[in-house]
């Protein structure tokens, strides 16, 4: 069976991975879908993010880090998926995810989708907040692997 899991991935969190490693354990085909959303702006670009997580995911034979700028129902008909995956941390992205999850079952009946709570360690971990603790310095390491540090420090640096 085939499952998506959408995002925007700015950065690559160790939340992210981790629901992403779970995924590939049970589903035999996932599709990682970076959006390419030009109403949001991003610190990385759609092909820097891409390049990170093909790299951080390139163990996994199952995975395929994909960009998409369309609406993600469209992925799910094009490439025949029927699950996408959603990751949910607390009751308020429930809440979001949820009503995001009836609106895409409405543009495509056929699409299931299944909630992933995080794991406890990476209750907190939002890409947003990461960000800002970079900015300011903040040690990052237990929340992004090593390489997003490296480029999160260097894109921060450049901006400044």
């Amino acid at each position: 069976m085939k499952a998506m899991l959408p995002g925007t991935f700015d950065p690559p969190t160790n939340g992210h991975l981790n629901l992403i490693h779970r995924a590939a354990g049970i589903f035999n085909h996932l599709y990682v879908i970076i959006a390419n959303n030009a109403a949001k702006k991003c610190l990385f670009s759609v092909e820097e993010r891409k390049a990170l997580l093909s790299s951080l995911l390139s163990e996994h034979s199952n995975i395929e880090v994909m960009i998409w700028d369309k609406m993600i129902v469209d992925f799910a008909r094009d490439f025949e998926v029927k699950v996408m995956l959603r990751g949910v941390r607390a009751l308020a992205d429930f809440g979001y995810e949820f009503e995001l999850a009836m609106t895409n079952k409405q543009l495509n009946p056929d699409l299931e989708i299944f909630f992933m709570p995080t794991d406890p360690q990476y209750f907190v971990l939002r890409s947003s907040a990461i960000k800002e603790m970079a900015s300011f310095g903040a040690d990052i390491s237990r929340m992004v692997p090593p390489a997003v540090a490296d480029l999160l420090i260097k894109k921060i640096n450049q901006l400044t």
